[in-house]
């Protein structure tokens, strides 16, 4: 199955957000990407092979952002147990998917969910800086 191109640029610019993090980390666990931050799991970005639908899950503990998720095609709370904790599985490649600036809204939120806090404010003070990942010289 080929993987739409607006599909790709979109899943490169939600991990291009990810790892812009402080302190995030790209891993394959289970053959999938996911970013980590302090060894947990933040956001599962899937494969990007085409072998499967390109999608993100993100950790969306503001109820309306987590309920505004859901009401995107296809969303569906992620599996294993883990919407009964918030997680919501999005796809990306569906028309009226998210677009890209959402997305990388919601996984900065999912990454304040798990992150230390000591972390959270050194994104915090990035922001009041007006700098982004990208822009603070952080690894991708």
């Amino acid at each position: 199955m080929a993987v739409p191109p607006n599909a790709l640029k979109k899943w490169e610019k939600v991990r291009d957000c990810a790892l812009g993090l402080p302190g995030a980390a790209e891993e394959h666990p289970w053959g999938e990407t996911v970013a980590k931050v302090n060894k947990k799991v933040f956001v599962f970005l899937g494969v990007h092979d085409g072998s499967h639908p390109l999608g993100v899950t993100v950790k969306l503990t503001d109820e309306t952002a987590h309920a505004h998720a859901l009401t995107c095609p296809g969303a569906r709370p992620a599996g294993y147990g883990l919407g009964r904790a918030g997680w919501v599985a999005v796809p990306l490649e569906p028309k009226g998917a998210p677009a890209a600036g959402l997305l990388c809204d919601w996984v900065e939120e999912s990454y304040r969910a798990i992150a230390p806090k000591r972390l959270a404010a050194e994104l915090d003070a990035r922001r009041a800086g007006g700098r982004t990942g990208a822009e603070s010289g952080a690894a991708p």
